[in-house]
């Protein structure tokens, strides 16, 4: 931004100056009015932005218009592809670099934060702490351990004089630490195209994200060692530096969590004012993410510990709208910002000085490859022997594939002091390591999880059973572990529930009292499996559907099927009916499968009453819910399509205030008979029949 406002300023200044020297020697030019004026100068900054987004974001859609072309070539590689493409045509026309290059500080400032947050605003919490001691050892330990390995070999090989251009050993291991970055915006691009599992996604995806973290943190320990100079250290310079390393990642998550529970408390007070939540969201990580780097800590660290911290508070603190509309506009944010860096990427290597040495960029691709293999199997080795799921030779192989290099390692290259003589051997090594890892490893990855037969991620929608049985399976083990005196991993989670239930939730949530069970997460899927459940049966024909329901099902079951009826057994969505009768064929054995389902996790009497007790509350809580929903719904009611409908309609907040009332009423009494062990009779299943179950469809 500064450059081109610097030179506007020159030309004004140059303009004004000839302007007043005319007018001693010549008469100005009479001036006419303008109908329509070229003000390009005006304009300049913010139509270039916009000009480049757009034809970003038209590259990718032309990219999936062929479906094989798409499944070929990660839309990464191909991005980068048509950078080069566009600058090399912008180099011909001898265009200014300054107008098509990526700068690291427009790169860590403006680009890199909205992917960041969105990878941590939506990263699966629970797999990821499930596999913290293997995500945090591939980040924090695989990342020294790359950085020294490839520093040392090219270290040594360069006391031969196999490179053209010479470097220090701190300047090594500057450039080692910024190589070392695998970028999770590469990752992202190609992992979520392929679908592997989720436990394989968490660990490479989980190690990109925090491995940014050490990488930056020993970019800038070298990168200070290098300014201080090497015979000007002294031995507690090398202690400050590794303590650095410590306080740096540790503040960075600590700002993060601070700013995510300010985050919190004040979107648990935007009712009257919904429009101002995304606001709120969106601007304080990254103040989170400004504040890291004003005081010189982790910026990536910070903003996504307070993208992960903040999304269980948030989501309850704003409805299911504004929800929708977050979740749509983080993601658009994030597409557009890495659609743009990696077309940057392409057109930066058309504008930027370049040194190829040819020893230097095989040997470091080379090294690249071989220390993250070795880094890889001996962590995997290590970690084998004390975790019960195990990492097995397809996981690591596609962990040590996956190490892809990408734009944050870019914008580190060329944040080097230039008066680091090997910058432009450095910068040129970068580039040919990140073409490697996104074309060759990016384009050939599905073929290899294919051949391998990769365990791909199972898109199927959890159905209740599943849901409640998960849970009783946590508290069954954190007991468990609680017999045994010993602290693992459930008794550590239990803990942590109980305390966010009693103090945080409470805090940072609006209509949330103190708990000291949290069944929130069970009442959650519930709603969530009902809510598809009626759009699907909604969906239907409503004469078959009203057929069916008289002659399938016995009335003693009738309110069961309704309860759990889940996707396993509902018609796809939007599926038309036939109307040739097959549709009640086919919802028939839909509906005696899912019989034999019920009775076979029924098969045990104390099963059977256990789960009608516990979800005859949750019905009850449903069917007083439908009569409060026939009221006039106020969410979004303080921002219409237009203002004619938002004079028209009056806003009241009553039906809030009501339906607040009555959600914080009904969690109480069903946490409260939980604490208690009991719960009240089943009257809601009868209940249910006699009021008409079709209803909520």
């Amino acid at each position: 931004m500064e450059p081109p406002l610097l030179l506007l300023l020159f030309l004004g200044v140059a303009v004004f100056g000839l302007t007043a020297g005319s007018e001693v020697h010549e008469k100005p030019k009479p001036m006419h009015f303008e109908i329509v004026a070229f003000n390009w100068e005006h304009v300049e900054t913010p139509y270039t932005i916009a000009v480049w987004i757009v034809l970003a974001s038209i590259a990718k859609i032309l990219f999936h218009i062929s479906k094989g072309f798409a499944d070929t070539f990660p839309d990464s590689s191909l991005l980068i592809v048509v950078g080069l493409v566009l600058g090399y045509g912008l180099k011909q026309l001898q265009v200014d670099d300054r107008i098509f290059s990526l700068e690291s500080t427009v790169f860590f400032l403006y680009l890199l934060p909205p992917i960041i947050f969105e990878a941590g605003y939506f990263m699966p919490n629970r797999a990821l702490f499930e596999n913290l001691d293997s995500v945090m050892l591939f980040a924090v330990v695989g990342t020294i351990w790359n950085t020294i390995a490839i520093s040392v070999s090219l270290y040594v090989l360069g006391q031969f004089n196999l490179f053209t251009v010479q470097f220090s050993a701190f300047e090594i291991l500057l450039f080692a630490s910024l190589i070392s970055a695998v970028d999770p915006v590469a990752v992202i691009a190609v992992f979520e195209e392929v679908h592997v599992n989720e436990f394989l996604f968490v660990n490479v995806f989980g190690e990109a994200l925090f491995n940014d973290g050490v990488t930056v943190v020993l970019y800038q320990m070298f990168k200070k060692f290098v300014l201080i100079g090497e015979e000007n250290l002294a031995p507690a310079d090398y202690g400050a530096g590794g303590l650095s390393f410590i306080v740096i990642g540790l503040g960075g998550v600590l700002i993060g969590m601070l700013f995510a529970f300010v985050v919190s408390f004040i979107t648990k007070y935007t009712d009257k004012v919904k429009v101002l939540a995304p606001v709120f969201i969106f601007v304080v990580p990254y103040l989170a993410y400004l504040t890291a780097e004003l005081f010189g800590l982790s910026s990536i660290l910070a903003i996504v510990a307070c993208g992960i911290c903040m999304k269980q508070y948030v989501k309850g603190n704003i409805s299911h709208t504004t929800c929708n509309s977050v979740k749509y506009f983080t993601k658009m944010l994030a597409q557009c910002t890495e659609t743009i860096i990696f077309m940057f990427l392409g057109l930066s290597t058309i504008s930027n000085g370049h040194h190829w040495d040819t020893w230097f960029v095989c040997l470091t691709i080379g090294f690249c490859l071989l220390y993250r293999v070795i880094g890889v199997v001996v962590q995997c080795a290590i970690l084998n022997r004390f975790r019960k799921k195990k990492f097995s030779f397809v996981d690591q192989f596609i962990l040590s594939y996956g190490g892809l290099r990408g734009a944050i390692a870019f914008g580190l290259v060329v944040s080097l002091p230039d008066e680091i003589p090997a910058k432009n051997m450095f910068v040129t090594a970068c580039i040919a390591v990140i073409y490697f890892t996104v074309f060759l490893q990016g384009i050939t990855i599905r073929p290899v999880v294919n051949c391998l037969k990769v365990e791909r991620d199972d898109k199927r929608q959890q159905t209740m059973l599943e849901s409640v049985y998960s849970r009783y399976f946590d508290y069954t083990m954190a007991g468990v572990e609680d017999i045994a005196g010993q602290k693992g991993r459930n008794s550590v989670r239990d803990a942590y529930e109980r305390f966010n239930a009693t103090i945080l939730r409470p805090l940072l949530m609006k209509h949330t009292k103190r708990n000291r069970f949290d069944a929130s997460q069970i009442i959650r899927a519930y709603n969530k499996i009902t809510l598809q459940e009626a759009l699907d049966m909604a969906s239907e024909n409503k004469r078959i559907v009203e057929k069916k329901r008289a002659s399938i099902c016995p009335e003693s079951l009738r309110s069961t099927v309704a309860a759990y009826t889940n996707a396993t057994f509902m018609p796809e969505e939007g599926a038309p009916a036939k109307g040739d009768g097959s549709d009640v064929i086919d919802l028939k054995n839909r509906k005696d499968g899912l019989k034999n389902e019920l009775e076979r996790y029924m098969a045990q009497q104390e099963n059977t009453e256990a789960l009608y007790l516990m979800f005859s509350q949750l019905l009850d809580r449903k069917l007083t819910e439908m009569h409060i929903s026939e009221q006039p719904d106020d969410d979004g009611s303080d921002i219409e399509d237009d203002y004619m409908e938002a004079m028209v309609r009056p806003v009241s907040a009553s039906n809030l205030d009501q339906i607040s009332r009555h959600e914080s009423a009904s969690l109480a009494n069903f946490t409260g008979d939980l604490e208690r062990g009991g719960l009240p009779h089943p009257a809601p299943l009868t209940r249910c029949r006699s009021m008409g179950a079709e209803k909520r469809l």
